[in-house]
């Protein structure tokens, strides 16, 4: 071995027979629950997700660094999500609301914000689909509702808004969804005028409008396929209604400070003020920002110009 490898047998003894560092003994102990919590979770977590579950659970502090490193050495990686554009086109025959979110996606309180989305979901070894139907509350990231079917219609949305409205009966959020025709009928208008709520949809080929909710299904579809076994339909539901809950309880985020989505809504429903936690810096988000206030100033200038004359 010593010969292949180009090194004197006395290195390799006098290496041998050393006294090891504390440190090297730590880092071979991390390395083992490392290990440990990549096969526990199906290689879904990062090594930011790493550091933050086993600093909670073991009630160390380890620095995402120190991790980083040695998952180097293990060659252990998380999946990769593809990034995906898919755009809902626009409906001429519907009334649409205004985007009044404006993709201000911090709120200050549970019930703020709520967004809304549906996904699809293909069953294996058939030509199936099953459709998710999901309410997501923007201040703590919870899913506030949600609902599985096998059509896309109507009464998915309605459900899942009834769902909503059973264990939130008081909350009045502004609403914000894409421009479906489940958010754009009558009835679903009626719904939310009912409850007080006001409505907001993206624009036309606007993805980003609703960027939270459609992190959400990239989140769950990456993730749920590695932590559960799914071969038919019963258990893609089964999977789908066991990862909704490990979101909801059990996923621990680091913008939360290493609190689960409903430790932190439980937290703020108890307070008369509740901790905002703001989102990270997003350029493009940023940029959007920018260019509206410019639209205003351009708008605003227009106005004065028109009234002089």
């Amino acid at each position: 071995m010593c010969k292949h490898l180009n090194i004197s047998r006395a290195s390799y003894y006098k290496w041998y027979k050393r006294d090891v560092p504390q440190k090297e003994i730590d880092d071979i102990s991390l390395s083992k629950t490392i290990e440990e919590y990549h096969e526990r979770f199906h290689g879904i977590l990062g090594y930011r997700r790493v550091t933050m579950f086993i600093n909670r659970d073991l009630n160390e502090n380890y620095s995402p660094k120190r991790v980083h490193r040695i998952m180097k050495i293990l060659d252990i990686h998380s999946g990769i999500r593809r990034a995906r554009h898919c755009c809902t086109a626009a409906n001429k025959t519907d009334k649409k609301a205004e985007n009044l979110l404006k993709r201000n996606f911090v709120a200050s309180k549970p019930n703020e914000k709520w967004a809304t989305d549906v996904t699809e979901f293909k069953v294996p070894h058939s030509n199936e689909k099953i459709y998710l139907s999901a309410f997501l509350d923007f201040y703590d990231r919870s899913i506030v509702s949600w609902v599985i079917s096998d059509r896309n219609n109507n009464k998915l949305v309605f459900d899942t808004f009834n769902e909503a409205i059973k264990t939130n009966p008081l909350a009045k959020p502004l609403f914000h969804s894409d421009r479906g025709f489940q958010y754009t009928s009558p009835i679903f208008k009626n719904l939310l005028n009912k409850q007080g709520m006001i409505q907001s949809m993206s624009r036309v080929a606007c993805c980003l409008d609703n960027g939270p909710t459609e992190a959400l299904w990239g989140i769950i579809k990456a993730e749920m396929y590695e932590l559960y076994d799914v071969h038919d339909k019963e258990s893609l539901i089964a999977a789908i209604t066991k990862y909704i809950h490990f979101y909801n309880y059990g996923r621990y985020q680091d913008r939360f400070d290493s609190k689960t989505p409903m430790e932190v809504r439980n937290e703020a429903l108890k307070q008369e003020e509740p901790k905002v936690y703001p989102i990270a810096f997003n350029k493009r988000i940023e940029d959007y920002k920018e260019n509206l206030k410019q639209i205003n100033i351009k708008e605003k200038t227009a106005s004065a110009v028109l009234a002089g004359v």
